[in-house]
């Protein structure tokens, strides 16, 4: 009788990307990055377009959760980008799953929230959306999902918020979540069409206006009434 053979793993698997939350008390592993375009007004204008709810739908990329910074971090300037930009957003974190998921339900798969920035390398989005080709080497960089500590809030649905982001103390963005295009039950119930949401699926809601490039050096804060902060520092690329 012959023995099984033994496999032995070539290199260390990657460690599962995890949120904390604001007490420390609890880990949440995070299982998939959905990032949604244009949910402000404000910013689709500034990025040349026009949303009208009435005939437009969400519309999502996704990130690697290898790419997820902890605030406090620091993010090297990415290599291949010379307009390296800021994008501050409210985070949704889903404690339960669900699949076609009515949005008068949807509240009841939040587990809590964060603040995140999706940082992107503008000009290669730009240069790429051009052609009609993916965004994927704009936006799915190293470090680029950048989230805070989760503050607990099961089944309750965001509505309104102060948000804003400072860059080395002076303000970029601002704005209220009470804004957003979509609210966070809609985008969950859109969402839940597509996918079988998971625990542990997060969900960035799309960023206000005022987005711009930053430098090696910089220091960003972003926050969210109710529902946190975030930090990064701009290190020198690699």
């Amino acid at each position: 009788m012959r023995c099984p053979t033994m496999t032995t793993e070539l290199w260390p698997a990657p460690q599962p990307a995890v949120l904390t939350t604001v007490d420390g008390a609890a880990r949440l592993p995070v299982y998939r990055l959905f990032f949604v375009g244009r949910n402000y007004h404000a910013h689709a204008r500034e990025m040349g377009v026009a949303i009208d709810k009435a005939t437009a739908r969400p519309f999502y990329f996704t990130k690697s959760p290898v790419h997820l910074l902890p605030s406090g971090a620091t993010l090297p300037y990415p290599s291949e980008t010379h307009d390296f930009h800021h994008e501050v957003e409210l985070v949704v974190v889903l404690g339960r799953g669900g699949h076609r998921v009515p949005v008068e339900q949807a509240h009841e798969l939040i587990y809590g929230y964060a603040v995140g920035l999706d940082m992107t390398r503008r000009d290669v989005q730009l240069r790429l959306r051009d052609k009609g080709h993916p965004w994927c080497l704009g936006k799915d960089v190293e470090g680029s999902a950048v989230c805070g500590a989760v503050t607990p809030m099961p089944g309750h649905a965001l509505s309104r918020g102060a948000i804003a982001l400072t860059v080395n103390g002076t303000v970029r963005q601002r704005a209220d979540i009470a804004d957003l295009i979509w609210s966070v039950p809609e985008l969950i119930a859109d969402l839940s069409l597509f996918y079988h949401l998971q625990p542990g699926d997060v969900i960035y809601t799309g960023t206000p206006e005022g987005v711009a490039a930053v430098q090696p050096g910089d220091r960003l804060h972003g926050s969210v009434d109710g529902a946190g902060a975030v930090d990064v520092h701009i290190g020198p690329g690699l």
